[in-house]
């Protein structure tokens, strides 16, 4: 692993996109934003600004398999997001297993006392994903 800065991570949705970043350590990850999915790519455009903005040159983005770990519908959309941030940013993105990512993200919220929202649960997701990523590449 290279100590370039941090990592965007992005847990991809139908409505929203959860993003999280790591420290410029790659040690922590931490909840950034949600962007809503938009027709007109502009959730693409507010990655590439952060991509650009915090001088992000490693992404990640959940790929939701089955528990199976076959594919379904939402793995291939996961697939043309990661080809479109690539597509727009010039950062190479790599697929992450994100499976039970939001089953991890809303009982650390719940065990935290914190009032979830849908939104601050898919930041969380990608903090989860982030670290989970993190820790392995840390081993």
């Amino acid at each position: 692993m290279k100590d370039a800065g941090p990592i965007l991570a992005v847990d991809p949705g139908s409505a929203r996109i959860g993003l999280a970043i790591s420290d410029a350590d790659r040690m922590i990850a931490l909840p950034l934003e949600v962007v809503p999915t938009a027709n007109d790519g502009s959730h693409l455009r507010r990655i590439a600004d952060l991509v650009r903005e915090r001088e992000i040159d490693e992404i990640i983005v959940g790929l939701p398999r089955r528990l199976d770990g076959s594919e379904g519908p939402s793995a291939e959309s996961a697939r043309e997001l990661a080809a479109e941030i690539t597509a727009m940013t010039g950062v190479s993105v790599t697929l992450v297993d994100e499976r039970l990512t939001t089953v991890a993200a809303e009982r650390r919220l719940r065990e935290a006392g914190v009032t979830k929202t849908k939104k601050m649960i898919d930041s969380v997701a990608a903090a989860q994903l982030l670290q989970s990523h993190l820790d392995g590449v840390a081993k």
